[in-house]
């Protein structure tokens, strides 16, 4: 049978080509094409031609699924409350971030009570045993380190595990391929775990590597096609790593898990509110906000420094937050009480390296900039918590019991708050605020 030629598809229009082209002819679009290779694993010949079964939904019968618990609450917390069985999921990160290590935790909890392959694509045995020996787990797994793909969905469909662990899937290969990583490549693979899953009743979790964007190493359509997506992210404090979900089916996105790195693998942070207010400090520029994360309310310190700028267009350096949600918090101080923070130079962060978003903290945003500014600091053991509209108005936010009742348990005893928020009952002292001129009640001269 003669080989047949990879071609290139233009994700625009569709134009197709059998050399890659920077830019499209048909389009115009620049860097649009993408390489389409033959599928070396056909469906069965019998099912060609046969027409789809219709059937009405309350014909399906269906039975509650017991999510698969891994014992580890951060990791099962994230994905939904334990993992759905017959799922794809991805686990992505940077390099030496810690997906294989945490693949080979979760795979060795899992596997006291299911059956469960592990795929070493990119590691050999050997090595695969080292990291083994020193988490001192992996002794109920089952391990190979084939990276043909045929030869893995084989060895799933004959034995039916209950969990299929493949590191990596950009590393997984089929026949007539040139160079395993390639978009097709990742497509294919995808697709026919997709169906493993679904049609074998097998549940595969695979990692995947990230680009110099941050994104999975592979086109869009990859995170379309699996029913999870979670990415292993790196803060710069306490050696800490973040699990984060940006897609799930069978439970909410943006939740995020801490887990700590130590010589023995990864070691859970179920109360990390403790660890970011460990080195909280109260000085001038400090300010301390939460925001929600999932189902999480975090406790965040802002860090705010203004100078005297000496060039001809002062700086605007600002990390964790919008850069523009700083910069028109400074304007509408600027507009309404006349502070010139159109001429100093603005420095500003979020404490833990963390990024978070929400209008939820533009009060914090406007104090911490003021503290800086009139060099004084905020009420010792104090949280802000309020929006700020165009016009100066300080406005309520949702969830804000929440919050307190999180702050309440490491000892802040004010609130600030929108005159006009309603709170529960608590031992917080509230101080309340209608406009941005009541602000400067808090930097007497």
């Amino acid at each position: 049978m003669p080989k047949q030629k990879t071609t290139f598809s233009c994700s625009e229009c569709t134009y197709k080509t059998v050399r890659w082209l920077g830019c499209c002819p048909e389009c115009r679009g620049w860097d649009t094409f993408t390489e389409i290779t033959p599928t070396t694993i056909s469906p069965s010949k019998k099912s060609c031609g046969r027409s789809a079964s219709l059937v009405h939904l309350d014909a399906v019968t269906s039975k509650p699924q017991k999510r698969m618990l891994s014992g580890i609450s951060e990791w099962d917390r994230v994905v939904g409350g334990g993992i759905m069985p017959s799922s794809l999921l991805i686990l992505t990160g940077d390099p030496g971030i810690g997906k294989s290590t945490l693949l080979l935790q979760i795979s060795d909890k899992l596997s006291k009570n299911y059956t469960v392959f592990y795929f070493s694509t990119e590691e050999s045995l050997q090595q695969v045993r080292l990291r083994a020996q020193r988490l001192r787990c992996g002794n109920e797994l089952l391990f190979s380190d084939q990276a043909g793909l045929a030869s893995i969905l084989a060895t799933a469909q004959q034995a039916k595990p209950d969990l299929v662990i493949i590191d990596s899937i950009q590393n997984c290969y089929t026949e007539g391929q040139t160079f395993p990583g390639s978009i097709g490549q990742l497509r294919e693979a995808a697709f026919h775990l997709m169906r493993l899953a679904k049609e074998h009743n097998i549940t595969v979790i695979v990692s995947g590597h990230i680009n110099k964007e941050g994104n999975i190493a592979g086109p869009k359509a990859l995170e379309h096609m699996v029913d999870g997506v979670f990415y292993l992210q790196g803060e710069d404090r306490f050696q800490t790593r973040v699990l984060r979900s940006v897609k799930n089916r069978f439970g909410t996105i943006n939740e995020l898990g801490f887990f700590e790195m130590h010589e023995s693998g990864l070691q859970e942070v179920p109360n990390i509110n403790e660890h970011l207010l460990s080195e909280l400090s109260h000085s001038p520029g400090s300010a301390l906000v939460s925001v929600i994360e999932g189902s999480r309310p975090l406790l965040l310190e802002l860090q705010a420094l203004t100078i005297q700028s000496k060039l001809a267009m002062p700086q605007r350096v600002v990390s964790g937050l919008e850069h523009k949600q700083v910069v028109l918090i400074a304007a509408i101080l600027e507009k309404y009480l006349q502070v010139r923070l159109s001429a100093h130079d603005i420095f500003f962060k979020v404490s833990g390296g963390f990024k978070i978003k929400g209008s939820s903290t533009d009060l914090g945003i406007a104090l911490a900039l003021l503290s800086s500014y009139f060099q004084q600091p905020l009420p010792e053991k104090s949280i802000i918590l309020g929006e700020i509209s165009l016009t100066g108005q300080i406005k309520p936010i949702n969830q804000v019991n929440l919050f307190i009742r999180e702050a309440e348990k490491f000892g802040i005893e004010q609130v600030l708050v929108a005159r006009n928020q309603k709170l529960e009952k608590t031992s917080c002292r509230a101080n309340r605020f209608q406009n941005v001129y009541e602000l400067l009640s808090l930097f007497p001269e």
